[in-house]
């Protein structure tokens, strides 16, 4: 039932661009019929528009201005590992050309990004959409447009869970997943906690807190307290403080990083209340932290999947020697040791993966290469974490492993968590 409202709410979303897709659909459809091209042989009949034999252009839609702003920065991780793989031949000898575009988090931008992308620049997929807003409202026309939307930059559990739109998948471990592991924590180790949550008002935070729900369903652990903030709110501290009257000892912070620092910050003020503090991972890099004064966020817990560039345990890890060096001489204003480049670096390594193991070098053979993942290395990710997709599996990552906050930087504990082995998969 829950995803059934939210897979109305990514349409109804998406709604809003329907009226200019279809007003101008036909004529460029027409324009686009033109000039596209097609695969003979074997692959006879699929789709050739933005790979020959030399070169591939692919397509990345960003906020790189605007509330979200923080992330851009991976659209430069994504860039640097392209210009290395092309200094070292190429993506089975093609030359990958990254077009990057800018929709300020906005989901018309998106649209009027994604049209430009497929219509004018002709990729031959969008690499990357960032943000759940941004990705709903231009699946409909990738999927009409039969361009593959492959690794989009949300973890909303609607990418895998969906079977109408077949061209666009997820990467990153979606929000229901990462719900369990701090869930199976919480049920292993506090297993009468109480948790007050924070969460934002959006299929994103309902997501995660409708996952965590399902999962410490029938436990000792209980939800006591709920607040809900608005992405245009100014401040989280009158939901701090009301969640603090519940005398929870878990706080669970749902939240996006400038209002997840707000959150840690408004934690530490209040020395009266001491919950475990669980950040959710797209708050938890060190650009969140820092503001707080790392001395006030000592012991928060949350999960991560790829390695972290300022863990001095990767120092001689050879992909990240080959990050590092790579970051340095393509995106030399780009901070390595900001996780956002590194996300960026293990999702363009993830693509090479799948771009690798097409059948066919069209768009059909992407489509279908990243939804038959074998249990795939990637470097950059952590050991023991794979990508694996399947007929009615199209989640590529749902392990994770926890980690705590100690000193300057974040602690890997435990052992990675497959999401799959313990819970069972994602519900449709």
């Amino acid at each position: 039932m829950n995803h059934m409202r939210k897979t109305t709410a990514l349409r109804a979303a998406a709604a809003a661009t329907a009226a200019l897709l279809t007003a101008t659909a036909c004529s460029s459809q027409r324009g686009q019929d033109a000039q596209d091209t097609a695969a003979d042989g074997a692959c006879k009949g699929q789709q050739t528009t933005g790979i020959t034999d030399k070169s591939i252009k692919l397509g990345g839609i960003y906020p790189l201005s605007g509330p979200a702003s923080a992330y851009g920065t991976i659209s430069k991780g994504v860039a640097a590992y392209f210009d290395h793989v092309n200094d070292e031949g190429g993506i089975d000898g093609r030359k990958v050309e990254f077009v990057v575009r800018d929709d300020g988090y906005q989901p018309p931008k998106a649209v009027e990004e994604a049209r430009r992308l497929v219509e004018r620049e002709k990729v031959f997929a969008v690499f990357q959409s960032l943000g759940t807003p941004s990705t709903a409202a231009v699946w409909d026309y990738l999927d009409k447009q039969k361009v593959p939307q492959p690794f989009v930059a949300t973890g909303a559990s609607v990418w895998g869970t969906d079977d109408k739109h077949p061209w666009t998948i997820g990467w990153q471990p979606n929000y229901v997943s990462e719900a369990r592991v701090y869930a199976k924590y919480l049920k292993d180790e506090k297993p009468k906690a109480e948790v007050a949550v924070l969460f934002q008002n959006d299929d994103f935070g309902k997501d995660l807190l409708g996952g965590f729900k399902e999962a410490v369903a029938g436990s000792g652990v209980k939800v006591v307290a709920e607040e809900s903030y608005e992405v245009t709110d100014p401040s989280v501290s009158a939901q701090m403080t009301s969640l603090a009257r519940s005398k929870a000892d878990v706080l669970l912070n749902i939240t996006t990083p400038k209002f997840g620092s707000q959150a840690l910050a408004a934690d530490a003020k209040n020395t009266k209340w001491n919950p475990l503090h669980i950040v959710n991972n797209v708050s938890s890099s060190a650009a969140v932290l820092q503001p707080v004064g790392f001395k006030n966020v000592q012991g928060v817990v949350s999960a991560t999947y790829f390695k972290d560039p300022a863990d001095p345990q990767w120092a001689d890890d050879p992909e990240m020697k080959t990050y590092t060096e790579a970051l340095h001489k393509y995106a030399p204003d780009s901070d390595p040791a900001n996780q956002f480049n590194a996300y960026g670096w293990a999702a363009a390594s993830s693509l090479h993966k799948a771009l690798d193991a097409m059948k066919c070098p069209t768009r059909e053979g992407l489509r279908d290469a990243v939804r038959s993942l074998k249990d795939v290395k990637v470097d950059m990710l952590l050991p023991g974490v794979t990508l694996a997709t399947g007929p009615d599996d199209a989640f590529p990552i749902e392990s994770m492993q926890l980690m705590r906050f100690k000193g300057e930087r974040w602690q890997l504990f435990g052992k990675p968590v497959d999401t799959r082995k313990e819970f069972g998969p994602v519900a449709k």
